[in-house]
């Protein structure tokens, strides 16, 4: 009898100790993974569309049985692009909702500023975030906060060259700068100098307006007097909106072309007839575009519902189908670690037809960069 109980109580020990060690956000039957985006506010249209994507992905997992025999519950708080709330939202969801990890945030300077103030000291991986700033993609080598994130588009650096090498390929010189004065705006600034100054060009004017904010009319003024051939816009949907108004209300028609984070589908119904001709920098396939093997399954799990079709919604599908890959490579023992170097071990991992590159001290993802227009009837055209 004392043998047994003995036993028994070290069977009870052992339990204690297993559950005692177990990863945050990890039980036997779920795993919990935290987002912060924008649902309200002039964002908020992102981050729903973003929201739809991952849910329904691990909706679609779920219904199959799980990875690795656990059922994925996805926890998300609102953030309206401000970077206070997504700092306030990140501790959150890692001290009070103790999520495993972190997926689809949104904006650079909110993410970064959690990055290097909460999921990186805390050691919790992000994965995927709508942003193209370089502080995110920094080695981790250099900025041992950047070990935690992995980032899946091309960089605004990637994005502003594509977009500067076709103006000058089509012989565009005089070309401005409308930018949102944030860390989004100001890296695309950079990125668009850089590219400029490879072809000996500069900015011919640069304007600004706030984040969260559609007050152009300085900007408008500022670059109108220069008569620009073209601008870059590295804006968001509604200032780009005002902006390309009120340009054309004050007599000026350059070539005007923007950076991905826009939404192409939403910045054409924003400005109706007013869009067409617009250049659209683009990170991830063609949505509507089914002989891609990820864009197909993105159409499947939206139920082939045509109208919600989105790059947005798209780019965060990729995002849950490499977060779900990297789990399941992972295995049953889950533990954060093991997540990451399922992530570092992706090296040119061909995810339905969109290849993923990571490693101990790249955090690059992808520099997958293509160039569209908006057509006739707000159509975006490849």
């Amino acid at each position: 009898m004392k043998s047994i109980r003995l036993a028994a109580l070290a069977a009870i020990l052992s339990l204690g100790a297993g559950l005692a060690a177990a990863e945050p956000g990890v039980s036997d039957t779920t795993v919990t993974l935290g987002m912060s985006s924008p649902f309200s506010g002039p964002s908020g249209i992102y981050g729903m569309q973003m929201r739809e994507s991952i849910a329904a992905h691990f909706d679609q997992i779920n219904k199959a049985g799980g990875i690795n025999g656990r059922k994925v519950d996805l926890v998300t708080i609102d953030d309206g692009y401000e970077t206070e709330r997504t700092l306030a939202n990140t501790k959150a969801l890692i001290q009070d909702k103790q999520v495993f990890a972190l997926l689809g945030y949104y904006g650079s300077s909110p993410t970064t500023e959690a990055m290097n103030n909460a999921f990186g000291p805390a050691k919790v991986p992000l994965v995927g975030t709508i942003s193209g700033a370089g502080s995110l993609r920094q080695a981790p080598s250099t900025n041992p906060n950047n070990r935690y994130m992995f980032n899946l588009r091309a960089s605004y650096a990637d994005e502003t060259e594509a977009i500067v090498n076709q103006m000058a390929a089509l012989g565009l010189k005089n070309i401005a700068v409308f930018y949102q004065n944030d860390g989004f705006g100001k890296s695309g600034l950079d990125g668009v100098t850089a590219a400029m100054k490879k072809h000996n060009l500069n900015p011919v004017a640069v304007g600004t307006v706030e984040r969260n904010s559609v007050d152009v009319a300085k900007a408008v003024e500022a670059i109108a007097k220069a008569n620009p051939q073209a601008v870059v816009m590295v804006t968001l949907l509604k200032p780009t909106a005002a902006f390309v108004k009120g340009m054309k209300a004050a007599g000026q028609f350059p070539m005007f072309m923007t950076l991905s984070p826009v939404g192409a589908e939403l910045l054409a119904q924003e400005l109706g007839n007013d869009s067409r001709g617009i250049g659209i920098s683009q990170v991830v396939p063609y949505p509507w575009n089914d002989t891609i093997g990820i864009v197909r399954d993105y159409q499947k799990v939206l139920g082939k519902q045509k109208d919600k079709y989105s790059y947005y919604g798209l780019e965060a599908y990729i995002t849950a189908r490499v977060v779900s890959e990297a789990l399941k490579k992972a295995g049953r023992d889950l533990t954060r670690e093991k997540l990451i170097a399922a992530l570092e071990g992706m090296n040119n991992q061909d995810v339905g037809g969109y290849r993923v590159s990571f490693g101990p001290d790249n955090r690059l993802g992808s520099r997958y960069v293509e160039l569209t227009v908006v057509g006739i009837g707000g159509k975006v055209l490849k």
